[in-house]
Formats: structure tokens, sequence, C-alpha cells
């Protein structure tokens, strides 16, 4: 079974520093500690409203980090621009309101299928692979294909929130889902609420390629350390991946 990357999610150290202002904690230097702990990429979000990563911060992880950039992004003109004057490794087209804390869901690809097609198309025309953040909806998956995306990110939110019977419910959906997009040729992410306790079980299904987790291990390493949240993490996910499919899922 092939390894399960990891992509940690700098955007908190960014949000801590913004708290204050000034330059501390560094995102940049988070990135290099990820790097080091065993991080296969690093995720940044650039918002519309500037929250947390700012525009100097990608800047610097375009020039600095040798690991793999994933730019999560708007499908807005001007985060375009951005991506194509950085060409990231990677664009994650995600759903953004000004008043949301955190994504809520997965974008519906379906129903803005024109109005993110010119914004794919461009991106995969720069270079940089092109991923979408949606909800394991076989409708949303099979439009994600049409649509030109090399790679599709499943939204584990409802999974981590749920418990039991849901949380099991909830598994099959993102089984089916990742089975389905692999059919179609599409790279297999996720990403969005994992922690220690839900990793094993996304983990354990073998046609997602990578896990996106930020908030929590950020979190964690006000206690731990960033380097021994991640190796944490990693220990759980290569657990989970020599798993039975779907043997720890609630």
């Amino acid at each position: 079974m092939s390894k399960l990357r990891l992509g940690v999610n700098i955007d908190h150290v960014a949000t801590i520093r913004n708290a204050r202002g000034g330059l501390h904690p560094d995102p940049v230097k988070a990135a290099h500690l990820a790097e080091r702990a065993g991080a296969d990429g690093i995720t940044a979000h650039l918002r519309e409203d500037r929250r947390h990563i700012s525009d100097h911060d990608i800047i610097r992880l375009s020039q600095e980090i040798s690991i793999p950039l994933n730019l999560e992004m708007a499908a807005t003109s001007e985060m375009l621009d951005i991506a194509l004057r950085h060409k990231p490794n990677a664009c994650c087209i995600v759903p953004e309101k000004r008043e949301e804390v955190t994504t809520e869901g997965g974008l519906d690809v379906k129903v803005g299928f024109g109005h993110l097609k010119p914004y794919v198309e461009k991106l995969v025309e720069s270079g940089s692979r092109v991923s979408l953040f949606i909800d394991p909806d076989p409708d949303q998956i099979k439009a994600s294909y049409e649509i030109g995306a090399q790679v599709i990110e499943i939204h584990t939110g409802k999974y981590c929130d749920e418990s039991g019977v849901g949380r099991n419910e909830e598994f099959l959906r993102i089984m089916h889902g990742a089975k389905l997009a692999h059919s179609l040729g599409l790279e297999v992410h996720a990403g969005h609420g994992l922690n220690y306790d839900t990793v094993e079980g996304v983990a354990s299904i073998s046609e997602i390629m990578e896990l996106n987790i930020g908030h929590f291990l950020i979190g964690e390493a006000i206690f731990s350390g960033l380097d021994s949240s991640i190796l944490r993490m990693r220990s759980l996910m290569d657990k989970g991946r020599s798993q039975k499919q779907g043997e720890k899922t609630a």
C-alpha cells in the first residue's frame, strides 16, 4: 500500500502572530520545522480578508521551503493573479465566506461549474496541480472530473464532528467517494477537523493519497511542540494505513 502523505497547514501560526501584530510566531519558521519533522508538504490559505496568512508569507514560502506548497484559495481574480505569479506546486480551490470562522463545507462544483472552469483551466495551464475541496458526494466528484481538476480534497469535517453510527455512515460516504474519484483518475486527498482520534479511519482508505491537517497540530504544538505533534500524527497515519480499510472508524 502506498505511503500516505501529510500536508501541514500553518495558517494558525499566522493567526497567533496577527493577534498582536509583529513578526512572532513566524509561519515560515513553522513550515521549516514541519519539514524537518517529516511533513511532505505545506498548506497555506490566503484568505481574501488576510485574517491569518499574508501576501508576504506566500512570497517567503514560495522562495524558502523545499517541499511542495499547496495554496488554498477562493475562486477570485485577485487570488488567481497571486497563484499565477507564484506558481505553487498545487492550488486547492475552496469555498470562502468572510463571516465564517473556518471553511464550513465543500465547493458546489456542479452549480458553480461555469464560474470555476476558467480558474481551473488557467491554473492547470500555469503548471500547478488543481484540487477542489468538496464533500464526498458523487455528483460533486463527477463534476470535479468533468471540469478538469487533477485532484479532489474530501471535506472530513462532518466525519470528525459525528460519533458512533453517524461517524460510521460518514466514513462510508468518504470511502465510496474516494473509490469513485480514483476510478475516474482523480488523485484523492482529505482534510478538515482531523485529530489523533479521527485520523486512523481516514488513513485506512487506500485511495486517499494525502491528508492536510493544520489547526489541531498547531493547537497540540502549544503543549508538546510542533515536531512532536507532527511525529505523533505521522505515526497514527501510518498505523491507520496498515489497518484493514474501515477497521477503525468510530
